[in-house]
C-alpha cells in the first residue's frame, strides 16, 4: 500500500477507536515495520479518495496476469484508470500478481 504524504503528528487530532484484539494484531502483522497506525490512516485516506472519485491506484497494466469477462453488478472503478464502470456494463476482472481480483474497464487494456 503506498504511503501518502506525511503530516506532522502535531497537526493531527487524537482520535480513539476501539478495535478487537485480533484485528489489531492482524493490522500490526500486515504493517510489518511501518506501524499499524500509519497503515490505518493510509487505508482511511484511500477509502475517502476512492469514494470521492479522486483515488488513483498504484496498479499498472503489467500487474495484471490475466482477465475474464464480467458484468458490473454495482458501480465500480477501474483499478488501473479510475474510470467509472456503471451497473450492468461489461467489464473485466483482472487477476493481479498478488492474487487479487480487481475491476477493469473494457478500455483500459486497449490503452
Amino acid at each position: 500500500m503506498p504511503t501518502l504524504p506525511r503530516t506532522s503528528t502535531s497537526e493531527m487530532e487524537v482520535t480513539s477507536i476501539r478495535l478487537e484484539r485480533e484485528l489489531k494484531n492482524q493490522l500490526k502483522r500486515l504493517a510489518g515495520g511501518q506501524g499499524y497506525q500509519v497503515m490505518v490512516r493510509n487505508i482511511l485516506w484511500n477509502y475517502v479518495q476512492q469514494k470521492s472519485g479522486q483515488y488513483r491506484s498504484p496498479l499498472v497494466l503489467d500487474d495484471i496476469r490475466s482477465s475474464v469477462d464480467a458484468i458490473a453488478r454495482k458501480e465500480e472503478r477501474c483499478a488501473i484508470t479510475g474510470d467509472v464502470i456503471r451497473p450492468n456494463e461489461p467489464m473485466l476482472l483482472g487477476l493481479t500478481a498478488h492474487g487479487d481480483l480487481v475491476p477493469l474497464s473494457m478500455e483500459c487494456l486497449a490503452r
